[in-house]
């Protein structure tokens, strides 16, 4: 009886909690500077209708275009269904395998997504990391991981992603570079995108253990370690949130422009970028929607993520509130 009791007093407690929270997120500055930014409004609506038919791509694309038994070749080169020619059931045409356009769209935002999130999840874990040890610890160690991050910003990030592609595509044998040929690409992009992540994470951490808390919680003897994680770290999410919303536009460039040089994601599993790079083989042909329909879900995507980005980025300025 008395654990019943107990469960039920819990259970009031913790709904109560998560209703003050979102009450107070809907009436904070954050959400107040949202609703009064139009084109911020705009840019959240278009990211989540992306997101949800990527990943709800299974469900709502017309045609698996990821199963080659489906494809027909008859079908092949067909128009949008408002030009000559064009079949209903192909809404935006089909490409030179007879793949529904609009279905491989939507494939190829999932797989475009789910690189672009897997790499910034990352390259952020790790520069994070590796920015909160060297603003905390300083020293020798700061300098060593301060230099490597200055020597990697010499280099363009596309350049170090198709180094690493290249160096792990001549160590292992062509079949499992093939099979690891997603993996690899995330690391590639990531290892191209820590710096960012490391060096301002090292900065906000530099301000912060100066600070009071920090200092008390040294005077009580709490561990080096437990101070970075309990109070430095949640004090520097905030710009490592910024900078990942505004990456994660950058690592779908990267990964577009990787599969457009054909070194990205297998032929199989084709991303945005694949399908611009076999679209754009027929453009002046007359077959212009393999490679328009595509291109534009690319650039509305990254468009709209870099929108929310700049609003982030403005709305957790407190010199800018």
């Amino acid at each position: 009886m008395a654990q019943d009791v107990d469960t039920a007093g819990i259970a009031p407690s913790f709904g109560t909690r998560v209703v003050d929270s979102l009450k107070r997120f809907f009436d904070g500055d954050v959400f107040y500077s949202f609703k009064r930014s139009p084109v911020t409004v705009v840019a959240f609506v278009v990211t989540m209708i992306l997101f949800l038919a990527a990943l709800l791509a299974p469900w709502l694309a017309p045609y698996d275009t990821l199963d080659v038994k489906t494809l027909n070749l008859m079908d092949a080169y067909r128009p949008p269904v408002w030009e000559v020619g064009g079949d209903p059931r192909f809404l935006l045409g089909t490409d030179d395998q007879g793949r529904d356009i609009l279905s491989a769209i939507m494939f190829g935002l999932q797989i475009s997504l789910g690189v672009g999130f897997a790499s910034i999840a990352l390259a952020a874990v790790v520069g994070t990391f590796l920015g909160l040890l060297s603003g905390y610890v300083g020293g020798r160690l700061e300098s060593v991981i301060m230099r490597i991050a200055d020597i990697q910003l010499t280099f363009p990030a596309i350049l170090i992603a198709l180094l690493i592609d290249g160096i792990v595509g001549s160590v292992l044998p062509r079949g499992a570079a093939e099979e690891l040929k997603l993996y690899v690409l995330v690391l590639a992009i990531a290892a191209s995108q820590w710096v960012n992540f490391a060096r301002t994470v090292r900065g906000s951490t530099l301000v912060e253990k100066n600070k009071e808390y920090v200092q008390a919680a040294r005077v009580i003897g709490i561990h080096p370690a437990l101070i970075m994680i309990r109070h430095v770290l949640p004090n520097v999410m905030g710009p490592v949130l910024v900078i990942a919303t505004l990456s994660l536009a950058l690592a779908i460039i990267t990964e577009a422009t990787l599969s457009f040089l054909g070194v990205g994601v297998p032929i199989t599993r084709p991303s945005l970028g694949t399908l611009i790079r076999i679209g754009q083989q027929y453009l002046f042909s007359g077959e212009w929607w393999m490679t328009i329909f595509p291109s534009l879900a690319l650039v509305i995507l990254v468009l709209a993520v870099n929108l929310l980005g700049d609003w982030l980025r403005d709305a957790l300025n407190p010199k800018l509130r």
